[in-house]
């Protein structure tokens, strides 16, 4: 089965490769126009997976992330919309030079050829995922949750009816039904077929990809956000960030885990922060002085640092100055992203330079760590790895670059 599909991609692939822009574009708008029209369909499939979902424990934060409603198939069909006016990447000369000896150098960005995705929960991922793909001139292959299975192949063959009205290649999206994890891990062993596999998850999948893939994939690595409130940071500022960052939707990977307060801050308004995550039902383990203060509170250790909790749960410790807060970080930081507060550029720009994340955030919240956010129409992924790519990855981060060399007849002396 996995062969049958790795060879339809590999077919559809080289089809995709050499569309247009203007026809990449139309299926787009195909796309988005299909889901908004089926929607009723999309719904019942993902009324199917919510009534599994109850016998499988999941949390509060994952069952967001599984439900949909017509508000999110608009903002898929939306996602799909804004990567319409995006620069088309393949074709684009990133450099070009000439040699002494005649030759015409040029550096243009191709695609990968087949990506693989495997992702958790988020049927949204489904669409923004097969746009990209489509847009950066790549076929796909989708692994997605068994406990998604119906939502997701509600909207791929949406999404595959959509290239079939274009009189395209529906294989350009395929998604894997099987709910076998054999069958995950086959898939990261498809050198044959695929050039890229990209994951969408948290440390189970990143481990087991590290440990058994053969195809080469980016490290999407989870989110153990931190953000760190200086002394100087503008208070009217403090409490927005910090619920904007912690509250809005928890279950998400730039979702702050750890709070740090510088011990100025914590003495004017330490009580106001703390008092406010708990009007926001937000579960706190916190150190040795906010316990004093708090003596109702659950004490942090060691784990609740390490921890991505996705959930409505927050470490928060009091440092004395950002050079405590940037060893914390360093400490515990999944390479993610983080956050400082402050009004001093000498202590943004020390934070910046200490903490190796993929994004770090001045004075905003750490929601903005999406892919739409930074203007790229949606996202793939979040890197947290160094090779190719770092942080929110758009179209261009789905191609790569090669050498076209023109010569007249030149030969090497």
């Amino acid at each position: 089965m996995l062969k049958q599909i790795g060879t339809q991609a590999k077919d559809a692939a080289a089809e995709i490769a050499v569309l247009s822009t203007d026809k990449k574009n139309q299926i787009l708008q195909t796309m988005a126009d299909e889901l908004l029209k089926n929607s009723k369909k999309i719904l019942d499939a993902n009324k199917i997976d919510l009534k599994n979902s109850k016998d499988l424990d999941l949390t509060p934060a994952l069952i967001d992330r599984l439900s949909l409603s017509e508000e999110r198939i608009n903002g898929m069909s939306n996602g799909l919309l804004k990567i319409i006016p995006l620069e088309d990447p393949v074709g684009n000369i990133t450099d070009s030079w000439k040699t002494d000896e005649g030759l015409h150098i040029k550096k243009i960005r191709s695609p990968f050829g087949v990506i693989g995705v495997i992702y958790e929960a988020r049927p949204n991922v489904t669409s923004d995922v097969s746009g990209l793909c489509l847009k950066s001139g790549n076929a796909v292959i989708l692994r997605g949750s068994s406990y998604c299975l119906d939502s997701n192949i509600a909207i791929l063959e949406v999404l595959q009816n959509a290239l079939s009205l274009n009189n395209c290649n529906k294989n350009i999206f395929q998604i894997i039904e099987s709910k076998d994890r054999q069958d995950t891990i086959e898939f990261m062993n498809l050198t044959e077929f695929v050039d890229l596999i990209v994951p969408r998850g948290g440390k189970g999948l990143i481990q087991t990809l590290v440990d058994n893939s053969k195809v080469p994939f980016i490290l999407d690595g989870d989110g153990n956000v931190h953000l760190y409130i200086h002394q100087d940071a503008k208070k009217e500022h403090i409490i927005d960030i910090v619920i904007n960052s912690k509250v809005q939707r928890p279950g998400v990977c730039n979702a702050l885990e750890t709070l740090l307060i510088n011990s100025q801050i914590y003495q004017d308004m330490g009580s106001l922060i703390i008092e406010e995550l708990l009007e926001n039902e937000v579960e706190l383990f916190v150190d040795e002085k906010i316990k004093e203060d708090f003596p109702n509170l659950n004490l942090a250790n060691e784990s609740h640092y390490e921890t991505e909790f996705l959930d409505l749960k927050l470490a928060v410790k009091v440092v004395d100055s950002v050079d405590q807060a940037i060893e914390h970080i360093k400490i515990y930081s999944s390479g993610h992203t983080e956050a400082i507060l402050t009004e001093s550029k000498e202590v943004a720009d020390t934070f910046a330079k200490s903490i190796d994340s993929s994004v770090i955030f001045i004075n905003s919240s750490t929601r903005f760590t999406d892919g739409e956010m930074f203007g790229f129409g949606s996202e793939i992924g979040i890197s947290t790895q160094k090779l190719h790519v770092r942080g929110p990855m758009g179209l261009e981060a789905l191609t790569n670059e090669r050498y076209v060399v023109t010569g007249e007849g030149t030969v090497r002396g």
